[in-house]
């Protein structure tokens, strides 16, 4: 199968249910307290089920394409069963932990530390992940997958929010988010932007270094007069946003239609883009840096299964299902061991994967807490409010 086949495959698998970082009214801030949760000393046998959250494409099972199948070789390998609910949002895969329901997930940068805080998942004992190891050393130890010096998710796939434009139409090439943000933008009416309220880091990012005397140094982590300043910009992008952008095949659509030609994306939207062949675009990095994601996968806390899911972790970050899942969703793998098997001898290469300095430039969503993570105490807005703010800000 070709990737061009893999990736048409996907968007079609994925069009009706993939929204990252959703925008649901399930928001709650996170608790600033630790949780007492244990954590897991041994494996054994597993317990012949396994039932987890995921994102669509992270766990094929060859339904989708028969020849697209790493959960069957899983179940043969381990006994464990699997059942896979797809989560549409970040939002509703918060909701499906806290059922009680489900041993695990593959959660975002956004809803990680709601999970953490909230007591709904336990920490990992990488030692019980052998694969853990030899993943990428910059995606360890973050903001958004551990608290306090311990690990709670095992990296999974990621990738940059980079600034997608349509090469024959906007010129010369973008070097800065002003391109999307300023109010002298020459694209007005042609510019998309991600709907979710963690896009808020975006225009945050932007102000970090267009207004240096806001002190933002974490766009995550902004008080009330960084967190207004973000807020006013957003309100004045949104009087030159074309559309907003959720699935990402809703931003294909736009760009090939050339109703929008400049703005945030993902590298499958430009990968998918450029393979229809309608128009051209280009995705880069700007001199301000980017947001981006790292998913992890993470146990609960209350995890029925608990072996089947170590298994399951050390398992998907394995070199060989590493490989096979970041080419079909269209990522950078978390395990380094993974670019030595892909199909696409150059798909490393086209996702930066071990790129150290580029992934340096990113960024990753991480859920803003009220006791702010670049240290200054508990005066920065939560979660809860940029989810108001969000509806404000689309009006």
């Amino acid at each position: 199968m070709t990737s061009k086949q893999k990736l048409k495959l996907l968007a079609i698998a994925a069009a009706s249910v993939l929204a990252l970082a959703g925008c649901s009214s399930d928001a709650a801030a996170p608790e600033s307290s630790l949780p007492d949760v244990p954590m897991a000393t041994s494996v054994g046998d597993g317990e012949g089920e396994l039932n987890i959250v995921v994102w669509a494409g992270y766990a094929e099972d060859g339904s989708t394409d028969p020849a697209v199948d790493w959960v069957t070789p899983f179940e043969d390998a381990t006994g464990c069963m699997v059942n896979v609910k797809i989560g549409n949002t970040s939002d509703e895969m918060v909701t499906l932990i806290k059922s009680g329901d489900y041993d695990g997930v593959s959660a975002s940068g956004d809803a990680t530390l709601r999970l953490i805080y909230g007591g709904d998942v336990a920490p990992v004992n990488t030692d019980l992940v052998p694969n853990y190891a030899t993943i990428s050393d910059f995606l360890k130890d973050r903001d958004w997958n551990s608290a306090e010096g311990q690990m709670y998710g095992v990296p999974h796939g990621w990738g940059a929010n980079v600034l997608m434009y349509n090469t024959d139409l906007v010129s010369p090439a973008p070097t800065s988010w002003g391109a999307v943000f300023e109010a002298d933008s020459p694209y007005a009416g042609k510019i998309t932007a991600y709907d979710a309220p963690i896009y808020i880091a975006d225009a945050a990012l932007y102000l970090m270094s267009t207004q240096p005397d806001l002190g933002i140094t974490d766009p995550y982590s902004l008080d009330q007069d960084q967190f207004d300043a973000a807020v006013a910009l957003l309100k004045q992008q949104r009087e030159m946003i074309g559309s907003y952008w959720a699935a990402y095949t809703d931003e294909v659509s736009s760009f090939g239609q050339e109703s929008n030609v400049i703005g945030t994306a993902w590298q499958i939207n430009a990968n998918l883009i450029n393979l229809e062949g309608k128009v051209a675009v280009e995705g880069v990095i700007p001199e301000e840096g980017a947001t981006g994601w790292s998913d992890s996968w993470m146990i609960a806390s209350e995890a029925a299964h608990p072996n089947c899911m170590y298994k399951w972790m050390d398992w998907i970050v394995s070199p060989t299902v590493n490989a096979q899942v970041s080419e079909w969703f269209g990522e950078s793998p978390s395990q380094t061991l993974a670019c030595d098997e892909t199909a696409d001898a150059t798909h490393c290469d086209t996702y930066h994967s071990l790129d150290a300095d580029y992934a340096a430039q990113i960024h990753y969503w991480t859920t803003p807490l009220a006791d702010c993570l670049d240290g200054r105490g508990e005066i920065c807005v939560d979660f809860a409010e940029w989810v108001q703010a969000w509806t404000d800000i689309k009006g």
